[in-house]
């Protein structure tokens, strides 16, 4: 790929391959040793760090974060990941790895396959991390492997970007990379300071290289230095270790027990999440079961509408795209349907938006391609009369079946029929009141209420908090009377293929609307637009309006149309502790839940956040608080 390329798309390595071991062409460096590599990188980073028993000795909801300054072809983070599960066998096991790397020049996924073809041991991780590698595009990646136990974050982009972007506090380093004399901007002082910043007493490092300038400035931040012999032919290498003083601050602890109300998408993947850490979680919602809200329609398609310009909203959103994609792999025999999903430009003003998209912005092909006509006809099965962008890892889901198994965990206890009254903190619990004087107390608390998440959240005096609902309403189509796509297909409106006989369409943008239930007027929206998007749907086959099925549901929507995933403000001394939202998904909610949850797990749980810092300040929940006009 030329250097030249526009973002957010990686330039990625140039190989060359001898003797089955590759070769970076713009480095001259090898990525591992022609003798044994595998051998090399337990030597000199497991080996020398003391993995084995700092792993061993780690308890079992303890966390362990190693961080790497050059990704390559993965073979230190599966040496890592496979003597992980070897001092931590158990399946009941509830500690996490977290590996933290950077890489400037990504391996395609054709690349990274072949190299590591050549440790069969690694095969079944190997191929695991292969189906889970990201779309090379630049920014922070969260990868979750090994049922939980094991999460990479890998960010695609420069060293220096990735250590003042990322949040967290190592406990080992690895300083892999090329030599310093091939790569020396990966060495300088300014790299070595931000190590520093990221580790704690305690931390150690190790790294290939025995260079004199290396060793003077990791000592210079405080690294008690030592050359110890090298591995192979290399004759030395270096080894660090930060003092270890009275004051270090204890690591932080997973919570005794979370309560979270809300059951749908938001908060069915936030149990699901903290429970698969080990956290046990009360599930409360006031309907019957679970998705009974927004997430209770039949179909939902997952996509996200990506910006004209790579900025950070658009790197949230595609973030969020992708996460989603390889968070429901594992249910595809159950509520996900990866069909793929086409996005139309109906109107010029959408047509001009998506030529100038494509002027701007180049996207790897497993996010998305632009499609001509008879490419998109072929694809949905169905004419189309318009280019298209094509997201052959997209579909759509079962929303409310996906909230009844997300939910299904051991560690999950959920509470239905349950209105939530008031909420008090009372000597450090916090106490849910209900009806007929039922009760609920958890250490912590998460409000994931959808439009109900304003009437609830704990208060901050003399703030609001900015949330409002838009009404959606979802048209059902038979598939006998319409001619139906194979794939998702997105526009004005969005129309999902068909199952058991029917196809959802939808939906409406209500602003100023409560109706609780179905309208003809909303009926004749949908279908109005859909026969404007999709002529050859033949929309006339119902006889009338009138006779359609759908449903109404109440989207949640903060003032920047941006998701809320963060800690209430604390300025209000009585909910100063403990109290998350997790909100504001809109329309998107399949697409922002898996990531958004994956966010607030981390931070509930104290663990480094799957979002670099410039993400997570869009998603803070803080940002909802503020005074009314006239208090102002």
């Amino acid at each position: 790929m030329p250097s030249n390329v526009l973002p957010p798309a990686m330039e990625t390595a140039e190989l060359i391959w001898r003797d089955g071991v590759p070769e970076s062409t713009k480095f001259g460096d090898v990525y591992f040793s022609r003798d044994d590599g595998l051998a090399e990188t337990r030597y000199v980073f497991i080996e020398r760090n003391h993995l084995p028993e700092r792993f061993h000795s780690l308890g079992a909801y303890g966390h362990f974060v190693i961080a790497e300054t050059g990704f390559g072809t993965g073979l230190n983070f599966l040496a890592t990941w496979s003597e992980w599960l070897k001092q931590r066998p158990s399946e009941g096991d509830h500690a996490i790895l977290h590996f933290i790397s950077v890489e400037r020049y990504p391996l395609s996924r054709a690349d990274l396959r072949k190299a590591l073809e050549s440790w069969p041991e690694l095969a079944p991780m190997a191929q695991e991390l292969i189906l889970h590698y990201p779309p090379l595009i630049n920014g922070t990646h969260r990868l979750v492997l090994a049922g939980g136990r094991v999460r990479l974050t890998l960010y695609l982009g420069d060293v220096l970007d990735a250590w003042d972007d990322l949040e967290f506090q190592a406990d080992a380093w690895f300083l892999d990379g090329f030599a310093p004399s091939l790569n020396p901007d990966m060495w300088l002082e300014t790299a070595i300071g931000k190590v520093r910043t990221h580790s704690k007493p305690g931390t150690t490092l190790a790294t290939f290289t025995s260079v004199g300038r290396v060793r003077r400035a990791l000592a210079a931040e405080g690294f008690a230095m030592a050359k110890v012999a090298g591995f192979g032919r290399k004759r030395e290498m270096l080894i660090g270790k930060l003092p270890v003083t009275e004051n270090a601050p204890p690591q932080a602890h997973s919570p005794q027990s979370v309560a979270i109300i809300g059951a749908g998408i938001a908060g069915a993947t936030l149990a699901r999440n903290l429970a698969e850490r080990g956290v046990p979680v009360i599930l409360v919602d006031e309907a019957p079961e679970p998705g009974s809200g927004a997430s209770g329609n039949a179909q939902g398609a997952l996509y996200a509408k990506l910006g004209v310009d790579y900025n950070d909203q658009t790197e949230l959103a595609v973030t969020a795209l992708a996460f989603s994609q390889r968070f429901y792999q594992r249910w595809e025999s159950e509520f996900w349907h990866p069909t793929g999903l086409l996005q139309l430009a109906s109107t010029e003003q959408e047509q001009d938006r998506q030529r100038r998209f494509l002027s701007r912005n180049h996207y790897p092909d497993d996010v998305l391609s632009q499609v001509t006509a008879g490419e998109a006809s072929e694809l949905a099965g169905i004419p189309i009369h318009r280019e298209a962008l094509w997201f052959p890892q997209s579909g759509w889901l079962q929303p409310a079946m996906a909230c009844n198994t997300l939910i299904e965990h051991p560690a999950i206890s959920a509470m239905f029929d349950f209105r939530v009254e008031s909420i008090r903190r009372e000597r450090g619990q916090w106490v849910l009141h209900g009806p007929n004087n039922q009760q609920i107390t958890a250490a912590t608390l998460i409000i994931a209420a959808g439009h109900r998440t304003a009437s609830i959240a704990p208060r901050v005096q003399g703030t609001e908090i900015r949330l409002k609902p838009i009404r959606g309403q979802v048209t059902q189509l038979r598939s006998e009377s319409t001619q139906l796509p194979q794939v998702v297909i997105c526009g004005t409106k969005y129309l999902n293929p068909p199952y058991n006989g029917y196809a959802i369409t939808g939906a409406t943008f209500d602003l100023r609307d409560n109706t609780p239930f179905p309208t003809l007027e909303s009926h004749r929206e949908n279908l109005e637009q859909l026969a404007q998007l999709l002529p050859s749907v033949n929309i006339s086959g119902p006889a009338d309006a009138s006779e359609l099925q759908g449903r109404v549901a109440f989207r949640c929507t903060t003032h920047d149309y941006q998701p809320a995933a963060g800690a209430c403000p604390a300025k209000d001394e009585d909910y100063a502790n403990g109290a998350y939202l997790l909100t504001g998904f809109g329309s998107k909610g399949l697409t922002w839940a898996p990531l958004m949850a994956e966010y607030l797990a981390d931070r509930i749980c104290g663990h480094p956040p799957c979002l670099n810092r410039r993400l997570s300040r869009r998603v803070d929940a803080e940002r909802l608080y503020r005074k009314p006009l006239t208090d102002r």
